[in-house]
């Protein structure tokens, strides 16, 4: 059925099936960052399972659910997946079905976390509060970069719904502004600020702010190298006037 396009064979039903993907992408692409970025970010693990583990064993699952994310999020976006993937589904669907798999292992993730009692860092007053308005410093910047996009389709369903309109995709056009002038990547740098911002910092918060961070790193440099792919010479210069993930500079980019 995700082969069709939505005017050929039954219309209707083919129209069914993608509403159907952009409803569901929708619920749990926005069900799931919710509860990353608003809940486990800020106020720490749900606690929903306790599986009563000894620190080894329970750093070791949290450090198997940290990597289950990592190969399902990265892996679904390179080149190879792609290729094979066109092969079964048109598309149109990827953004959709990319969406719904990374927020179903990132539920996951959050559901079955365990937290460690072992506590590392707990600071108290003026700092902490600091640590706390950095948070929200954070999500403010993130809120401007997502308008500075302007366009910017999270849960990759605009294809879908272009095709159904019967409408070209247009192009992503490549500009600079916002906090783009700053930091070519400031999503991820702002990311790494919520990370780092929570203040408790427990075993298991040590593993998950250090396996992301560098997973955050690594995923920068990997998507460096397809921008630079998309739009060649322009982005190559780019590079050499404004950092890649920490905004060193004080003068923004022209």
């Amino acid at each position: 059925m995700l082969q069709d396009h939505p005017s050929d064979h039954d219309p209707q039903s083919s129209r069914i099936v993608a509403y159907a993907l952009v409803i569901i992408a929708w619920l749990i692409g926005s069900m799931s960052l919710l509860m990353f970025f608003a809940v486990f970010l800020f106020i720490g693990p749900l606690g929903l399972i306790d599986l009563n583990l000894g620190e080894p064993l329970l750093l070791m699952l949290d450090t198997l659910l940290c990597l289950a994310f990592f190969l399902q999020h990265s892996g679904m976006i390179r080149r190879s997946y792609r290729q094979w993937s066109a092969k079964l589904i048109q598309p149109q669907y990827e953004g959709a079905i990319y969406t719904i798999a990374s927020g179903v292992v990132l539920m996951l993730l959050l559901v079955f976390w365990q937290e460690s009692a072992l506590v590392l860092y707990a600071p108290e007053g003026a700092l902490r509060w600091s640590l706390r308005a950095i948070y929200f410093l954070a999500i403010a910047g993130f809120i401007w970069s997502m308008l500075t996009l302007g366009s910017f389709d999270a849960f990759g369903l605009r294809p879908i719904l272009d095709r159904l309109r019967g409408a070209v995709s247009p192009a992503c056009p490549f500009t600079v502004s916002g906090p783009f002038r700053w930091v070519r990547h400031p999503l991820y740098f702002l990311s790494l600020l919520m990370i780092w911002s929570y203040p408790d910092l427990t075993a298991d918060r040590l593993l998950f702010n250090t396996s992301w961070t560098g997973w955050i790193v690594v995923g920068t440099v990997l998507e460096e190298r397809d921008l630079v792919a998309v739009f060649g010479q322009a982005y190559r210069d780019y590079q050499r006037r404004v950092p890649m993930l920490i905004p060193y500079r004080l003068n923004p980019a022209n």
